[in-house]
């Protein structure tokens, strides 16, 4: 038996942990911006008389973007944060590390009963009153008004939050973005002070290296890295199309990348410090203490809001955050659907109230198709599109082509060049070989590697999927995996001369579909 640490010394622990990663990153952030200052001032400062976001060639020809940009750095900041630190960082990423082993699973008392499990009356509640959950997929049963008028009203907010674009969104954002941290930090604090919390921490830091030899955990923690940093998902491109030409993009993809793995982190204490106590309060193991499904967040957290002065009080504010969450991950992913669109037809689509008509057409498809996921089998449909459709297999697919198409086909020197021309100085080294060899290299092993190690999925560890709800599954993974593929060849064909002619024309730097800042 590990003998747990004192709830003190990992309280105190964790606090000088959190103070020395934010000193860190100050002080290099400081010293980062200082020599950005020095060195590039003259490249980044714009011409006397001339937008810092206008091209050359809207110079020369006396046009001027039409596309809206962000009225501040600090919208488009927040915006981003609110896309990257969502739900994928305070609900996601502690269920798949729950599900995956967290650490190595021990008993916190040898006086081990007969029981099998214990229920507690929070996953009760969770279960039977909020969900309703139904024996399987095959009962999908009746629409839970309750939860359907729920994702009614976070739909019309979404409306409302996007419906004039980066304007709106970047007023809500500040709100939206900034609360959620605020009781995050609130939940840690309970968490790690809570009796037993040091034992679910050591759960949690030390990891069962047994389970590393299952494919599945790879695959979560793909489609994590690719869930939570909305990658290949286009919403943070869109985002940033909304910049001017010359805005450093990738200090902030470093500083805002920081921030959302830095989140995750924090999010793993406040969710198995509360496993820890309830794991001692029930006398059973951690493993053992919750369903290591998606519900585990509306399990513990819960747990540790009910532990606090005025429980009814913070368990408001703590669905307030979690609502947040949502609402910003759910209208930065809207809102990069609705650019791409609105880009591909700008000459339909942002003629009078065209714009704001087809966001609500897509946000009612949206919230219809959602429907399912409320009733009472929902949680098994949702596990379902999350599993398949969501999934690291679909995701890594995309980010393989991506790469392709950026590094081999337009060109990783070229990228280069665009990237030099826009924040005024060249990356580090290191990014253009993980973009030509590394990524497209890990990526392609790990889904190869997730198919010939495929697992039927489960739910809860104990139901399993039937067959003709795991061929929708696939048919859902090979809807967006298919495409690609599929509009390479069609290309090709329409295309006139060889290959390697084709892929030079459309990569050559100079012409007007060679330069990637033509798309924005």
């Amino acid at each position: 038996m590990v003998r747990p640490a004192d709830d003190t010394q990992v309280c105190v622990c964790v606090c000088v942990c959190v103070c020395v990663c934010v000193c860190v990153c100050v002080m290099a952030q400081k010293e980062k911006l200082q020599c950005l200052k020095d060195f590039h001032k003259d490249t980044l400062k714009p011409s006397p008389g001339k937008s810092p976001g206008t091209r050359p060639e809207d110079e020369a020809e006396g046009n001027h973007p039409a596309r809206e940009k962000w009225a501040s750095k600090l919208d488009f900041v927040l915006s981003v944060a609110g896309g990257f630190v969502g739900l994928g960082n305070v609900w996601r990423f502690p269920y798949l590390c729950y599900k995956n082993g967290g650490g190595k699973s021990f008993w916190l008392t040898a006086n081990i009963t007969n029981f099998k499990n214990f229920t507690s009356p929070v996953t009760e509640f969770w279960e039977h009153n909020v969900l309703g959950i139904s024996d399987g997929i095959d009962d999908i049963g009746p629409v839970k008004w309750d939860l359907a008028l729920c994702l009614l009203a976070v739909w019309v907010i979404c409306f409302f939050c996007i419906w004039k674009g980066v304007k709106s969104t970047g007023k809500v954002v500040y709100v939206t973005a900034t609360f959620p941290f605020i009781m995050l930090i609130v939940l840690l604090i309970r968490g790690v002070t809570l009796p037993g919390a040091s034992a679910g921490i050591r759960f949690y830091l030390y990891p069962d290296l047994e389970r590393l030899k299952d494919p599945e955990v790879w695959i979560d923690a793909g489609t994590q890295i690719f869930f939570s940093y909305a990658i290949c998902l286009g919403a943070m491109t869109s985002l940033g199309s909304y910049n001017k030409y010359k805005y450093n993009c990738y200090r902030d993809c470093m500083l805002l990348g920081a921030l959302n793995s830095g989140t995750s982190f924090v999010s793993g204490f406040a969710i198995f410090s509360v496993l820890g106590f309830m794991a001692q309060e029930q006398q059973v193991d951690i493993a053992d203490v919750a369903e290591s499904g998606p519900g585990l967040a509306f399990i513990a957290y819960p747990k540790a809001v009910s532990m606090m002065p005025m429980p009814t009080f913070w368990a408001i504010l703590f669905f307030i955050m979690l609502l947040l969450l949502g609402l910003d991950s759910q209208f930065v992913e809207v809102e990069g659907q609705i650019t791409s669109l609105v880009d591909l037809y700008p000459s339909f689509l942002r003629k009078g109230y065209r714009r704001e008509v087809f966001i609500a057409i897509v946000c009612f498809i949206s919230y219809l198709l959602g429907l399912t996921m409320v009733t009472k089998g929902g949680m098994y449909v949702f596990q379902l599109f999350d599993y398949y459709a969501a999934s690291g297999v679909c995701l890594l697919w995309v980010a393989f082509f991506e790469c392709i198409a950026v590094a081999w086909v337009y060109g990783a020197d070229n990228f280069y060049d665009a990237i030099e021309d826009m924040i005024g100085y060249r990356p580090n080294p290191w990014m253009k070989w993980s973009w030509t060899i590394i990524t497209p290299a890990l990526c392609i092993a790990i889904f190869v590697f997730s198919l010939v190690k495929y697992k039927p999925l489960t739910y809860n560890k104990v139901y399993e999927y039937p067959d003709w709800s795991v061929g929708l599954g696939w048919t859902l993974a090979l809807a967006s995996m298919i495409c690609i593929p599929m509009v390479v060849v069609i290309k090709i064909l329409q295309s006139d001369g060889p290959l390697i002619e084709v892929g030079g024309a459309h990569a050559e730097p100079g012409s007007s579909e060679g330069m990637l800042y033509n798309e924005l």
